[in-house]
């Protein structure tokens, strides 16, 4: 079912620390409180769903292919998400997931804190996600690979560096 987003935009105050857990296939099974205000969903509609739920459409898969790769590895990852709730608005985050492990170093659960997107990173990641998300529509990731390695080498950084790079143009 594709959803049509409006342009209605949700704050995320500088005191937010927006806060969600999810099992090995992404399903959200903690979130807290500000996650249910922004998203406008309720704890019923939205635990054990799949994050994905909130994935707006101004997201290239891109991002959300290289988060889940580097996850799986065991590595966090910092990446600007735009978010879709469920009025159909959205918010930016800049979202830290990483994996936590138990006692006996088995898989827990992903954990992502998020927090508000400055304005200089907007300004500096919109166009990025546009051009990638339009290079994507042409010939698939395999199109915008290559805009998203050329854009961190500008930045400074590589795919290596990726959450340093991140964190950079947080600070923009």
């Amino acid at each position: 079912m594709s959803v049509t987003p409006t342009n209605i935009e949700h704050e995320v105050k500088t005191v937010d620390i927006v806060v969600s857990k999810g099992d090995e296939a992404g399903n959200v099974t903690y979130a807290n409180p500000i996650f249910f205000k922004l998203s406008g969903y309720t704890q019923a509609e939205l635990l054990e769903q799949p994050h994905s739920l909130l994935r707006h459409p101004d997201m290239p898969k891109l991002i959300f292919k290289f988060l889940w790769d580097t996850i799986k590895t065991g590595k966090d990852i910092k990446a600007f998400v735009k978010n879709l709730c469920k009025d159909r608005g959205f918010y930016w985050v800049l979202a830290h997931v990483r994996v936590a492990k138990n006692p006996d170093g088995s898989f827990r659960n992903y954990v992502s804190t998020r927090r508000g997107m400055s304005a200089g990173a907007r300004a500096i990641i919109e166009p990025l996600y546009k051009q990638l998300l339009e290079a994507e529509n042409i010939g698939g990731m395999e199109a915008s690979l290559p805009i998203l390695e050329t854009f961190l080498k500008e930045h400074g950084g590589s795919l290596d560096t990726f959450n340093e790079t991140m964190q950079k143009i947080q600070k923009s």
